[in-house]
């Protein structure tokens, strides 16, 4: 039986995966096996012992913490693509709300309450103070071409928009998918010089905190607007309000809002509803919840963040799972370990990450003894061991 705690509210129709014969599903649980949760804050929380698997609803993983996961041997899931589509719609709605004051327009229509039956002709006189532009021949600027900003940049395309991309790490099945419409460039700065508007569409890391300052505003048009539906940290929002006054930035659409944007001019604050679908919330749960039984079922690795991706199938017998630091002679002293106990191996596969290594050895016996793993566990360099017996 595996527990299963839950830190946030996570769509029924994921959770309803987990056969009830074999897993236990609580928001509060002793000695959970795995975690499940969407933006519930980690980085605070002791973890138990117990914990083989974190599994986060949705794409962003800043809310966990990563490195004292993968210390614990701890393997961290996301969903990537699951919620793609929300965002991307949420990324045309932020351009048609930059191009057209709809926001400023409907909130002036709320003051003429009262106003009986001069509302229409008080409709008629004031339209003038809220004309846009279509956003049809604009040129927009896509910044990360993964699942998100490959589908904007196609939604773009199919809007008649000029659409040109910058992503120096796109992988070929993202490219495979992108429309042969959309151009895609080798240098920031031509992308930037030649937008109107520019989505942000890459992940929050160390080495993108801050992406978009004062540099890159330099390189921008006058009057850019800049749609920001990825991570608020991706934005240096000190720079931000001088390009705003200077007016280089026309309009900012944030999903990410602090109190700095609120007090801004020409900012459009969205409280993080780029994901907040029915459709998203169904889908990175069911992601989540089918990576997760697979890893604990079988130890086979789908879309982790700190791990190796590692498949494969089962043919019956039990299954050992190592992960060890990346250095040489682990797999042999594995094989010594192992047939000193009288295993032999009949399937093994050995992935790497960076400096983790993650094996899976099938064996042919229906149960591992523990003294086992207290064995490999002693090897130096391994410090996380699962046995799955068949």
């Amino acid at each position: 039986m595996f527990k299963i705690q839950t830190l946030n509210k996570i769509d029924p129709d994921g959770l309803k995966l987990f056969p009830l014969d074999n897993y236990e599903i609580a928001s509060e649980l002793p000695n959970p096996d795995a975690i499940v949760l969407r933006s519930f804050k980690m980085h605070d929380v002791e973890i138990p012992s117990s914990v083989k698997a974190v599994a986060r609803a949705g794409a962003g993983v800043n809310n966990i913490p990563i490195e004292k996961c993968t210390e614990k041997g701890i393997v961290v899931f996301n969903t990537p693509g699951a919620n793609a589509n929300g965002v991307k719609e949420a990324v045309i709605a932020g351009m048609l709300m930059a191009s057209r004051d709809y926001i400023g327009a409907a909130n002036w229509a709320k003051t003429l309450i009262g106003q009986g039956d001069a509302v229409p002709s008080l409709v008629e006189q004031g339209k003038k103070n809220f004309a846009g532009e279509e956003i049809k021949g604009k040129t927009l600027a896509v910044i990360g071409l993964g699942a998100i900003g490959v589908l904007a940049a196609n939604a773009a395309s199919a809007l008649r928009m000029n659409v040109i991309g910058y992503d120096p790490y796109m992988s070929v099945k993202h490219a495979l998918k992108l429309s042969r419409e959309v151009k895609v460039v080798e240098g920031i700065q031509v992308l930037l010089q030649q937008a109107d508007f520019i989505t942000i569409n890459i992940p929050l890391l160390p080495d993108t905190k801050g992406y978009i300052n004062k540099d890159k505003f330099a390189m921008m048009k006058d009057g850019v607007k800049i749609l920001n539906f990825a991570r608020g940290g991706l934005v240096d929002h000190a720079d931000l309000k001088v390009a705003i006054e200077s007016g280089k930035v026309g309009k900012y659409i944030t999903d990410f809002p602090d109190e700095e944007c609120l007090k801004l001019d020409n900012v459009i604050s969205i409280p993080h509803l780029g994901a907040s679908t029915k459709e998203s919330e169904t889908n990175c749960a069911i992601m989540a919840v089918e990576q997760m039984r697979d890893y604990l079922e079988n130890g086979n690795i789908k879309n982790s963040v700190n791990f190796p991706a590692a498949e494969l199938e089962r043919n019956g017998g039990s299954r050992i799972l190592i992960a060890n630091r990346n250095v040489p002679n682990m797999v042999s002293q594995i094989s010594t370990v192992l047939a000193a106990e009288g295993l032999n191996i009949d399937n093994m596969l050995n992935k790497k990450r960076d400096d983790i290594a993650y094996n899976i050895i099938d064996v042919d016996a229906e149960k591992i003894n523990d003294s086992v793993k207290e064995k490999l566990l002693a090897i130096d360099g391994i410090f996380m061991v699962r046995l799955i017996n068949s």
